[in-house]
């Protein structure tokens, strides 16, 4: 049975959430900011058509934004993981194979869905999407990963087609493709892109039709199976099962610029208990540890930056053990006279918690950290992120990540429910 990918792609997902509470913004412009409020990460189509681009800092366009009367959020994580999830489950109900790509995205596997119109079927999948969560979807069709992303955007940005595109029902899938820029075929990265446009290949008609062996030398492997993807040979499977994470970071841009170790200090505590929090839920341990600080180069001013990376004795994924080695490490990189705007910190070396090896001189209480662990995950779970957290995490405001904007969490606090008067 030859395979058959459907991609859904919820069509500006973080601006289509804010709208789905506030039904009044249908059809006025929307951004969504940054952490902090800094720049803009994602735009409904009408900010679009005002020229408002992707990543670019939202004091540069605030005359803009003014202008057109501009709806403004603060990013709401916890809302739009919550309503990823919704569209996720919605969607197994059309197809138990499904590969949960992104936040926003699933590729569905329609291999056995050959006697059905599957243009209809896409149609169904939209209508039912935006039914049960709300949300505008796209759905592109193919017989190939690549080839479905392809056809997702085409259907973005065909108004005519309602949201849906079968590859497979196209009487001219050339036509298609030669309009298709090859910056934009899923894979080919800006480097790649600049090899590929200086030897005239700049469409994914073109990039279909090159030779193996060339391809081969100047993209390896990964550019050979992208080449046979566009001709329609999959070599990409649906992948079910994740692959297990290498590493886990907790990056946050401070509320305000701190200048004293005391709040570095603190900061690198409430980011290394969250990052371990993480850990936990994968079931790994940690054998690397990395902190890093840095100043904002957009202030004038001294500028400095660093990163130290630690091993650790033993795997580990106690908070504990994690605060007590990062707490070494940025004491170790932080320099006195600089006003700080960012901290970090990486875990790496990750293996199964299962797996982990003793070490024959360790004398602390296995057994008694992974209660106490237990224990600060199932308070926190049931009472909200940082109800019991460790001394060292202080309680500066100031280090709080700033969103002005942000709406309620609708889906996921009873405090934030909406209210319908009647």
């Amino acid at each position: 049975m030859p395979p058959v990918f459907a991609l859904v792609d919820c069509n500006n997902f973080y601006a289509s959430c804010e709208r789905v509470f506030t039904p009044r913004l249908e059809g006025q412009p929307i951004v969504v900011l940054s952490n902090n409020d800094g720049c803009v990460v994602a735009r409904s189509n009408e900010a679009k058509a005002l020229g408002i681009g992707m990543g670019v800092p939202e004091f540069q366009i605030r005359p803009l934004l003014r202008a057109h009367r501009v709806r403004v959020f603060s990013s709401n994580y916890r809302l739009y993981g919550d309503m990823s999830q919704r569209v996720m489950e919605t969607l197994e109900q059309f197809c138990p194979d499904l590969e949960v790509y992104s936040i926003d995205e699933a590729f569905l596997s329609l291999g056995g869905f050959a006697q059905r119109n599957l243009t209809e079927y896409g149609r169904q999948i939209r209508r039912t999407v935006k039914q049960w969560t709300g949300l505008p979807v796209s759905v592109g069709t193919a017989e190939t990963k690549t080839l479905a992303k392809i056809a997702n955007r085409i259907a973005k940005r065909t108004p005519d087609i309602e949201g849906v595109c079968d590859l497979l029902a196209c009487p001219d899938r050339d036509t298609l493709l030669s309009r298709v820029a090859v910056e934009d075929v899923w894979g080919i990265g800006r480097n790649h892109a600049r090899v590929l446009n200086q030897h005239g290949i700049t469409t994914a008609l073109q990039l279909r039709g090159v030779d193996d062996q060339w391809i081969r030398r100047r993209m390896g492997i990964v550019g050979l199976r992208l080449v046979m993807e566009l001709r329609g040979i999959s070599c990409l499977d649906l992948e079910q099962c994740p692959a297990p994470k290498q590493s886990l970071t907790c990056s946050r841009a401070f509320g305000t610029l701190i200048s004293t170790l005391t709040e570095m200090e603190e900061a690198v505590s409430v980011y290394t208990s969250r990052v371990a929090e993480k850990l936990r839920r994968e079931q790994l341990a940690a054998m690397g540890l990395t902190v890093c600080l840095t100043t904002n180069e957009f202030k004038e001013g001294p500028q400095y930056s660093n990163a130290l990376t630690l091993n650790l004795p033993i795997a580990t994924d106690s908070t504990t053990d994690l605060i007590r080695s990062a707490l070494q490490g940025i004491r170790a990189i932080y320099r006195d006279g600089y006003r700080y705007k960012k901290a970090g910190v990486m875990l790496t070396d990750l293996v199964p918690s299962s797996q982990r090896q003793a070490d024959l001189f360790d004398y602390r209480d296995r057994e008694k950290s992974k209660r106490l662990m237990s224990a600060l995950d199932s308070i926190n779970d049931r009472w909200g992120a940082g109800s019991l957290q460790y001394a060292s995490s202080g309680i500066s405001n100031a280090l709080k990540t700033q969103f002005h904007r942000r709406s309620p969490a609708y889906t996921t606090d009873w405090d934030a429910l909406p209210i319908v008067s009647a």
